[in-house]
């Protein structure tokens, strides 16, 4: 087995991480948790990894997962963290960290390698993976290779941008049975069918574990499944991440 790499992937609300053996998708050690620092600026993102990072101290490559969108080490969409974030080269900060290999990316994106890799997303067409938490990633995925920075969370059904339709944190935040929570989801995901056509949708983020709650309420043409690696496919495949940064 090749040293662990750390996988984080940071949400809405907090960071999950783990180190994760990059040959098997397997989490080395139970996956932990930090609270996401208030206000969310570089400085302070930058010291919660500071602190993953020494916590799971034998690690020394690390990956992260970023909730918006990164172009080439460069946070050009932040929408659930401090509006600060945008325009910032955020990977030269990370690498500061350490002298081997860093990835940061979406965080959609990093949960799409790790299906690919390890879970529901090896098969060819196109295939696209929703996350809900608080807010909803996408990632697309063609025939193995992934278009990054898809964002499809901010899509405008009519005045209602999807996210404040059907992310998670609606359905809690007003308190709906899983039926009216998976007539929202069905709605955005029919949209989403009808602009891509995909062969296969992913559900994942925290809310696939309660797939089964909500599946009778999505009436699709595309097959849809829960993301098999859970919510952990985003940190696996922000440790997966580093082994390109590496090449």
């Amino acid at each position: 087995m090749n040293q662990p790499v750390l996988g984080i992937d940071i949400g809405g609300s907090a960071l999950k991480f783990a180190p994760v053996d990059t040959d098997t998708g397997q989490l080395t050690a139970p996956a932990q948790s930090l609270s996401l620092p208030q206000p969310a600026t570089a400085t302070a993102l930058l010291e919660s990894v500071r602190e993953c990072r020494s916590i799971f101290s034998a690690t020394k490559s690390f990956g992260v997962g970023f909730p918006g969108v990164v172009k080439s080490g460069v946070i050009s969409l932040a929408p659930h963290l401090d509006k600060s974030l945008v325009g910032h080269d955020w990977l030269t900060d990370l690498k500061s960290l350490t002298n081997s290999p860093v990835a940061l990316l979406n965080d959609a994106d990093a949960a799409a390698l790790a299906e690919m890799q390890f879970g529901a997303g090896s098969q060819n067409g196109t295939i696209l993976l929703i996350t809900l938490g608080t807010g909803i990633g996408s990632a697309l995925i063609r025939d193995g290779f992934l278009v990054p920075n898809t964002e499809f969370g901010h899509l405008l059904l009519g005045d209602t941008e999807a996210e404040d339709l059907a992310a998670a944190t609606v359905r809690t935040r007003k308190n709906l049975s899983w039926d009216e929570y998976g007539a929202r989801l069905n709605q955005y995901l029919l949209e989403m069918e009808r602009l891509l056509t995909p062969d296969l949708i992913i559900i994942g983020g925290g809310i696939s574990e309660n797939f089964k709650r909500f599946q009778a309420s999505l009436h699709l043409n595309a097959d849809i499944v829960p993301a098999r690696l859970g919510n952990n496919a985003g940190l696996i495949g922000a440790a997966l991440a580093t082994t390109l940064a590496a090449n």
